[in-house]
């Protein structure tokens, strides 16, 4: 049997993965868009939209004419071609096929795993500032959330997290980190798994492993410890619009998380896109040069002009504006340009996206205007269309 086809389920465990999927079905997946751009459905015309860590290369040519290829087979599922993309990056990664499972992006099974993970008994452990999106599931399991701050390094605390949680069910490590694009050492991810609670597991999101020069964690996968590791292509292989992700671990940590995923065919777009970008020798040293370069101008352009910003290894960081930063945004937007949003952790902060040469150029004439005109007089708020938030100022 292929990894990842329908034939890997019994009509039993289909049928038991059937009913825990429909208890999940309340469960709302939020991902950065929706986080992002909760108060702007549209952009005008010709905006810079710098604020939801998308890749504005959009997906390299050999995925391009993969779409354009396999489109007229739109009619019908992905099953072989999934365990085809499975087989591939088994073999580049070394890692045994029944170890992935894919899904359309990584959003979707970091939901699936803090379902099956926490639970009013378990709490849900996670940076402060950090991706917020695990903290609505844990909200759906019933779980704890608790947030601990990131070091003066702007790396997880991964001993205050086991400090905090002696109770925890998943610990959520993003690596580098969203929003500040910082990195947690390998060691410090190995000393949070050999000194966590038993039952335990740790996430770690690597959505963003692939613009730094760190180390991943997949090692640890296949040295079969409690780690669930999630790989997306919406990042530097730019394939945001596409969906498609990955989660590795063992068989029997992924066997949980079949339960709240069921079966899904996936979109045959995206996993013909995956797999020619895989395919790509040049792709992500390229892209990572490109994102690396455009991201170090800025921050020169930055200590020109004397403005403070954390330094990030990934294709976003934070800018330190010196004000409540929701002024700034509401600004900027009057400039055509969008930037990201502000955590709570840090209130004069927001996030910035890397974009392309031109459209960081636009960015750095905008935010410059921004400043100038906010040192003398308040900034206007932009006038915007709002959706109703629920209790953790989450869209609904």
């Amino acid at each position: 049997m292929q990894p990842g086809s329908f034939s890997s389920f019994s009509r039993r465990s289909f049928l038991h993965v059937s009913t825990a999927a429909s208890a999940a079905m309340a469960l709302r997946i939020v991902t950065e868009p929706l986080l992002a751009r909760a108060a702007v459905k549209s952009f005008p015309k010709d905006a810079v939209m710098i604020d939801s860590n998308e890749n504005p290369l959009g997906p390299c040519s050999d995925a391009r004419q993969a779409i354009a290829a396999i489109t007229p087979q739109g009619g019908r599922y992905s099953l072989n071609m999934t365990d085809d993309l499975i087989a591939l990056f088994s073999q580049m990664e070394a890692v045994k096929p029944e170890y992935v499972r894919v899904f359309p992006g990584s959003s979707a099974p970091l939901h699936y795993t803090v379902l099956a993970y926490t639970s009013p008994q378990a709490s849900y452990v996670t940076a402060d500032p950090g991706f917020e999106s695990g903290m609505h599931a844990a909200e759906v399991a019933g779980a704890r959330v608790v947030k601990v701050p990131l070091t003066k390094m702007y790396a997880h605390d991964v001993k205050a997290m086991l400090a905090a949680a002696p109770d925890a069910g998943v610990f959520y490590i993003c690596t580098p980190n969203n929003p500040t694009g910082t990195l947690t050492s390998h060691s410090d991810i190995e000393y949070l798994l050999e000194n966590k609670p038993k039952k335990s597991i740790l996430l770690v999101d690597e959505a963003y492993i692939h613009f730094s020069d760190a180390p991943s964690a997949i090692d640890l996968v296949k040295a079969d410890k409690d780690v669930i590791l999630l790989r997306t292509f919406s990042k530097i292989y730019g394939m945001a619009g596409l969906r498609c992700g990955l989660a590795i671990a063992r068989p029997d940590l992924l066997a949980r998380i079949d339960q709240y995923a069921g079966w899904n065919a996936m979109p045959i777009t995206a996993v013909a896109a995956a797999t020619a970008s895989l395919r790509d020798p040049r792709l992500v040293s390229e892209r990572k040069r490109i994102n690396s370069s455009i991201r170090e101008d800025t921050f020169h352009w930055f200590d020109q002009h004397g403005y403070s910003y954390i330094p990030s290894q990934s294709n976003c960081f934070m800018l330190d504006t010196k004000r409540p930063a929701k002024e700034v945004i509401d600004g900027m937007a009057h400039q055509n340009v969008y930037i990201g949003r502000v955590w709570p952790a840090l209130p004069t902060h927001v996030r910035i996206t890397v974009g392309t040469h031109d459209e960081m150029a636009r960015f750095q004439t905008a935010f410059q205007s921004v400043m100038q005109q906010s040192a003398t007089h308040p900034l206007a708020p932009r006038r915007r269309v709002r959706p109703h938030f629920d209790g953790m100022g989450l869209p609904s």
